[in-house]
């Protein structure tokens, strides 16, 4: 029960104090325009965007604002693995990818140590404490105190400081994420600060950018959030599409191709897409007829994307492309090719 509290306490201080004066300004005014107090909106920035990112094992715990410490071991889908190094992650996710239309379950063996958003390195001794853990990080979230992970800053990166008389005091040259969160953690309220700009940063893991100002930071931070926000509606919007898939059998509706209707081809067939990925075309009219056996995947990125392919039948293989879902019901979903804007696809459920 001790350790509980502690990990309650610990998280509760990494997350809280961030809404607090948030009525004053967010500069201060003086000889240096982008002089900022412990409690600005910059500080929060700069501390929230180098908090430790533990979003990318979030497959195994399930929480963005702490990482597991390997070892570890888990059941996942009742399969015991031992996770020794970030090598054996591609085995855990295998068993959860191998089955789209089952409900994963990953139970973690206890004790295990977990590094929080604080990089305070903590042991947990069972589930209660662990679910200590999602309640403060759900907490955090909810609060937008949590972990920026979209912008990483590029190292190193000096930030001057300043007495209240806006006298410089001195430099310091900041070159991890974890030094930078430690800085402005411990950063005195009677001190102000400045970036020196410009600096760079990874925007999203996929543009490197160049930030002019705090309100360039701002800027780009409400840009990157928006970004992931949705990426996040996409993922959930196509998980949406794949149990749509999987629950019923579908008929080609409509298929324009070079602006000539095809469906007409494909009414003899009814398409069963099953939840290991796999998908077979039937002919319902001909028992004689061979079934036509395909794959398919349903992506996203900030749209929904249908990968679709068939073999061994040429009708059904002008079907395979990479399709991006325009439109979807409970009844049928609408497709446009990724390469060609002029081929559709409506899928039906019968």
């Amino acid at each position: 029960m001790n350790n509980l509290k502690f990990i309650t306490v610990t998280l509760l201080l990494t997350f809280i104090g961030f809404t607090s004066c948030q009525d004053e300004d967010d500069k201060v005014n003086g000889e240096n325009p982008e002089a900022n107090a412990a409690n600005s909106q910059t500080a929060q920035h700069l501390k929230r965007s180098s908090m430790h990112d533990g979003s990318f094992d979030d497959f195994l715990d399930g929480v963005s604002c702490s990482s597991i410490l390997l070892p570890v071991t888990a059941t996942v889908n009742g399969t015991e693995v031992n996770v020794v190094s970030e090598s054996d992650y591609a085995t855990v996710i295998d068993i959860l990818s191998e089955y789209n239309n089952d409900d994963d379950e990953v139970v973690l063996h206890f004790p295990l140590s977990v590094k929080l958003s604080n990089y305070t390195e903590v042991s947990v001794s069972n589930q209660l404490e662990y679910n200590a853990l999602i309640l403060a990080c759900n907490q955090a979230e909810n609060a937008a105190e949590a972990a920026i992970n979209c912008l990483d800053i590029n190292f190193p990166i000096t930030i001057f400081t300043y007495n209240l008389n806006f006298t410089q005091t001195g430099s310091v040259v900041i070159e991890s994420e974890e030094q930078l969160y430690t800085f402005m953690n411990d950063f005195s309220n009677d001190e102000y600060f400045a970036v020196k700009y410009p600096i760079t940063a990874n925007m999203n893991s996929e543009t490197v950018i160049s930030i002019a100002s705090d309100l360039d930071l701002q800027t780009r931070i409400t840009e990157c959030i928006a970004y992931e926000d949705e990426k996040q509606e996409a993922e959930e919007n196509a998980k949406t599409v794949e149990t749509i898939l999987v629950n019923s059998l579908f008929k080609v509706q409509s298929f324009v191709q070079a602006g000539v209707e095809k469906a007409n081809d494909y009414a003899d067939y009814t398409i069963d897409f099953a939840g290991n990925l796999s998908c077979t075309a039937e002919n319902t009219v001909n028992s004689a007829i061979e079934n036509v056996q395909g794959t398919y995947e349903v992506t996203s990125q900030t749209d929904i994307y249908f990968n679709l392919a068939f073999s061994g039948n040429a009708t059904f293989e002008l079907l395979n492309n990479s399709w991006e879902v325009t439109s979807y019901s409970q009844t049928s979903i609408s497709f446009k090719s990724t390469t060609n804007a002029a081929a559709t696809l409506v899928l039906a459920q019968i």
